[in-house]
């Protein structure tokens, strides 16, 4: 018989150590309005370990000799909701825009900071392969990192269900997709020459410092940034900042602002802001 919430009641007292364990590992803000929501994620979880209280599972994430379960936990809190070219105007702008500014170096370098299942990196990817004449004599790299192994994992496979293109066109759908036959005729996989522009890696944004070695055109942190409070807002802005070069790009969500967060930024247009020079 599965289990209800009535079966691990989530007391407020224990929601308050998760909301502080939360908040303190990834910054994400659990108001007391999203109690339901965390307890309802969790309770195949408790049942699957056999626990009997949401302060045993506490016990367990905290008091573990390895973050495991709390990476796991983590994985069940995050929202994944996502589309391929979501807020299509970034992709536009990338491609009218910052493309050009690149085109003497050719070299081009993006960091998807909450990839998802993948499919916003994918999007970019698709963007520069039909942007750029001749990919092949560019070096373009994108960075797609997530704070959930499982929607690492997902996204890697670069496979997705049918219904997941149906708003894409036709010609792009047979330019970088492959369609499963078969069982998998509702299947689709993002073709070899746009997985290979991806590296997929496991990111937190409150790491004090993120493992990236050369600095960065463009970086997209959408709808990241809702979850946060001003001050952690703050903090992962400057953070961002250090790996963005200067006249760098920033993309973020069409609910989140710039204003009176950071100054390390200009407002170029609606949701697109450049790092001072």
């Amino acid at each position: 018989m599965a289990m209800t919430e009535q079966e691990h009641p989530l007391n407020n007292d224990v929601f308050k150590r998760f909301r502080a364990l939360v908040y303190r590992e990834c910054g994400i803000n659990l108001t007391d309005h999203k109690r339901a929501m965390f307890s309802s994620r969790l309770q195949k979880r408790l049942s699957h370990l056999g626990l009997t209280s949401f302060q045993d599972y506490y016990d367990l994430v905290v008091g573990g000799h390895s973050d495991a379960e709390l990476t796991t936990m983590l994985d069940y809190i995050s929202t994944n909701q996502t589309e391929f070219f979501r807020e299509p105007h970034h992709f536009t702008f990338l491609r009218e825009r910052v493309l050009p500014e690149l085109a003497v170096d050719k070299t081009v370098r993006i960091w998807s900071t909450a990839c998802s299942s993948g499919e916003e990196p994918y999007s970019i990817a698709m963007t520069l392969s039909d942007a750029i004449a001749s990919p092949s004599t560019w070096n373009c790299r994108i960075l797609a990192s997530d704070i959930s192994t499982r929607m690492l994992a997902k996204a890697a496979t670069g496979q997705y269900s049918y219904e997941k293109i149906n708003s894409l066109s036709s010609d792009l759908v047979r330019r970088h997709f492959l369609l499963g036959k078969g069982n998998h005729r509702e299947l689709v996989k993002i073709k070899p020459h746009i997985a290979n522009m991806a590296v997929f890696r496991r990111i937190n944004l409150m790491d004090d410092r993120y493992p990236i070695k050369s600095l960065l055109d463009v970086i997209f942190c959408r709808n990241v940034m809702i979850y946060f409070d001003r001050e952690t807002q703050a903090k992962v802005l400057a953070r961002l900042s250090r790996y963005l070069k200067p006249g760098g790009y920033l993309f973020i969500g069409h609910s989140e602002t710039m204003q009176g967060i950071s100054d390390a930024f200009h407002y170029v247009a609606p949701t697109i802001y450049r790092k001072q020079e």
